[in-house]
This record gives structure tokens, C-alpha cells and sequence, in this order.
């Protein structure tokens, strides 16, 4: 098949949808598929690339400045008389197409796609869409997102939080109507997505899925404690994602803070707009270390040091980097919003705790750390449960989905 991603965020960007739409492309081209990706371009300008065997179209781009572009480390805050300015612009902004409709008609006379897959409500995924039903191509469409994404971070007061998240869910809905088959990760989010509200289309949950060959369980090497000055002989709890606010970081730092257990340590990996703040807050504790934006290989390295998983986010739809630490047999800790309560079962593979939860989630840290036989239960299910989310059975199910939507 010639398929199109469509995409606003993608590689080396490191956030879910940028993951999966790059896994998604690699894996497609593997069993034998023609696949373009069209996404912003990171250097302003319209430009092509074979990135790890896929064709890469990136399109003109403006930057934003107003959220980092989640490739280049976030800048400390400048200070004005001592006082740390609040950061309201970024020199390496996120980067949007604008309007993106003739280069995408340009790329698709030339391509002519049996099918087009959109992973965003962005320009570049409305236009391909546009596009897709002039010509009769069909539309596959994955919705990564919920309300809470775009407004947690806005910090609304409620009475405005409300309406706004329930205009948004109206926008996703009919967006999604115009497909002619949607997808997303979990029967949570769906569940979240239609809200006693019909689609007129199949809709369906595909795990965005982890490649098993990379996460397994077992010790990092030597080498590795040693680059990221990690104590080998300390118990970890260990953070892989975003450092932003939405993520809610800070409190699975204060959750750990707060253990009275001897040997341990914290590791965060990632960068984001609350990093800095982070590290300065707990810049004494040298129990806390903070690795900022790390890649592959030495990625799949490190999820081997965590004794456990811990993350506080409310937003996920599914959570890729909880499929990521399971599969790595990592006990997990989470908060039971959004659909992680289907990949931590709680009291099975780990504990769901109380959102905003800092005495509960410290709580399930210290049963977890202080039990040889807890930790070697939760690993052994934590990996049963990453097997259902093999990558390769999410590939399955798309090349299924494009055929299906091919012939009808």
C-alpha cells in the first residue's frame, strides 16, 4: 500500500504522538509498505529526508515561540534585579504549518496514497483531509487527545474550564466524523471521546504499542551508571517523559522526598518547562538527579535501572512510556484519571492512586521499595501486560483498518 502520516509533532520530537507516529512509519515501511510522512519542518524551511527509511516531507513552518519545540533544552528564566522573569517566549518555539494546502496537493498528485492516515487536528492534518475527500482517498484518523491537554496547562478557573472542555470534545468528535474509520489507544479513551454521544464511523481501541525488542527487563549496564552518575547499589524511582507542568512531575518528586527509606534514589529523564524549576527546588538532594532529554539506545538502558515507575499525569490517553517501563518488568504507580488504569492494574502490576495524591502515591512507593515479593509480583505482571501491547500486533491492526477502509 502507499500510505500518508500526517502529523503536526514527529521525530526527533519526544512526546506520545511524535513516538507513535515514527514507530508507526518505520514499521509499515519493515513489512513492505510505501510510506511518506508529512509534518512542520524544525528548520522553518520545506525540505525531504529518508529518516530512518521513511520518506520524510517536512513543511514550511512558523515558530510559535510560545511552547518549547521539545528538541532543544529549555533555557533557564532570565532575571530581572534577581527575580526569575516567568518564560513567555521560546527561541526554539514549537513550529506549526500554517497553511499548508498546496504544498500537501503538491506531494499528493505526486505520491498518489492509497490511504492517509491523520494523527492531529493540525493545518497539515486538516488540509490532507481536505485533500483525501476531493480524491476519494480514505481517511484513517488516531485521536491522540483529550480536553484536558490543552486547558490543564492554561490553568482555567472551573466555570471556564468546563464549557471549554466540552467545546473541544465537540471539535474532536466531528472532526472524527468526517473519517471513515477512527482509532484510538484505549476503550477508556473512547468511552471519553463519545461521552453518550454516536460516531457515524467504526471506531476502535489500538494500543499505540512499544517495540518489545527494545524494553526487557534485566540490568542496565555498567557503563550506563557510570555516563549518568547513578548509584548502582540504591532502590530507584525512576520518571521517563515530559518535564512540563500538565505532567505534574513536581509531585511524584514531593511524593519521594517524603520516604524515610534508607538506599534510595530518584531519576527523572526528560526536559520541559519545569525542569529548571525542579532542579533548583531540590538542587540540596543529591538523592534526585535529573538526566534531562535522553535517546536511544542509551534510553532503553535506563528503564532498566527503576526498581519502579512513578507518574502523576492526568492527561494520558493511553501512556506510552508505562508500556515502555512494564515492558521493562517495572512496577508501576499512577493516578486513576485518563486511561493509564489500562496498563496499571492497580494492586496487579502496581497502585493507582488518588489524583493530586502526594501522601498516597508516597504511600504506594514505600510498599513497593521496602518488598523483595511485592516488587518481583508486580514485575511479573507488569511484563504479562506488555505483551498485549507488542508493537507488532498494533501493526497488524493498521494495515487491517487501511484495507478495510480501501475496500468500502
Amino acid at each position: 500500500m502507499k500510505i500518508v502520516i500526517a502529523t503536526a509533532v514527529y521525530y526527533p520530537m519526544i512526546n506520545g504522538v511524535a513516538v507513535f507516529s515514527h514507530n508507526l512509519a518505520m514499521g509499515l515501511v519493515k513489512r513492505g509498505h510505501e510510506v511518506i510522512v508529512i509534518c512542520p519542518s524544525q528548520k522553518g524551511h520545506s525540505h525531504e529526508e529518508i529518516v530512518d527509511g521513511v520518506r520524510t516531507v517536512y513543511l514550511k513552518s512558523v515558530n510559535t515561540k510560545v511552547y518549547p519545540d521539545q528538541i532543544h533544552a529549555v533555557p533557564e528564566k532570565k532575571k530581572i534585579l534577581g527575580v526569575s522573569m516567568p518564560h513567555l517566549l521560546y527561541k526554539n518555539g514549537f513550529r506549526v504549518s500554517v497553511f499548508p494546502s498546496n504544498e500537501i496537493r503538491i506531494i499528493l498528485d505526486e505520491f498518489q496514497p492509497d490511504v492517509v492516515h491523520v494523527q492531529v487536528s493540525d493545518p497539515i492534518g486538516l488540509s490532507v483531509v481536505s485533500y483525501a475527500r476531493k480524491h476519494n482517498i480514505p481517511v484513517v484518523t488516531t485521536e491522540h487527545n483529550q480536553p484536558d491537554v490543552l486547558t490543564d496547562p492554561l490553568k482555567m478557573p472551573k466555570f471556564i474550564k468546563k464549557p471549554a472542555n466540552y467545546l473541544l470534545a465537540s471539535y474532536f468528535r466531528n472532526r472524527q466524523s468526517k473519517s471513515d474509520f477512527v482509532t484510538m489507544p484505549t476503550e477508556q479513551s473512547i468511552r471519553w471521546l463519545l461521552a453518550r454521544h454516536e460516531l457515524k464511523v467504526p471506531i476502535a481501541a489500538v494500543s499505540n504499542g512499544v517495540d518489545l525488542s527494545h524494553f526487557k527487563p534485566g540490568r542496565a549496564k555498567s557503563e550506563i551508571y557510570k555516563k549518568y552518575k547513578i548509584d548502582p547499589k540504591k532502590l530507584t524511582v525512576l520518571y521517563v517523559g515530559r518535564v512540563d507542568p500538565e505532567k505534574k512531575v513536581g509531585l511524584v518528586i514531593e511524593a519521594f522526598s517524603r520516604l524515610k527509606i534508607p538506599n534510595i534514589q530518584m531519576v527523572v529523564v526528560g526536559d520541559g518547562v519545569d525542569r529548571l524549576r525542579l532542579e533548583k527546588k531540590y538542587k540540596e538532594r543529591n538523592d534526585i538527579l535529573f538526566l534531562g532529554r535522553v535517546l536511544a539506545p542509551d534510553l532503553y538502558e535506563l528503564y532498566k535501572i527503576g526498581d519502579v515507575f512513578a507518574t502523576a499525569s492526568e492527561i494520558e490517553t493511553q501512556g506510552i512510556v508505562l508500556i515502555e517501563a512494564a515492558a521493562s518488568g517495572l512496577p508501576l504507580i499512577a493516578v486513576d484519571k485518563g486511561a493509564v488504569a489500562e496498563v496499571c492494574l492497580d494492586e496487579e502490576n502496581g497502585y493507582l492512586c488518588e489524583p493530586g495524591s502526594v501522601s498516597e502515591i508516597a504511600a504506594a512507593m514505600k510498599k513497593i521499595l521496602s518488598d523483595n515479593k511485592l516488587r518481583e509480583k508486580f514485575k511479573k505482571k507488569s511484563l504479562k501486560i506488555a505483551k498485549e501491547h507488542d508493537f507488532e500486533t498494533t501493526l497488524d491492526k493498521f494495515i487491517n483498518i487501511y484495507k478495510r477502509v480501501m475496500k468500502t
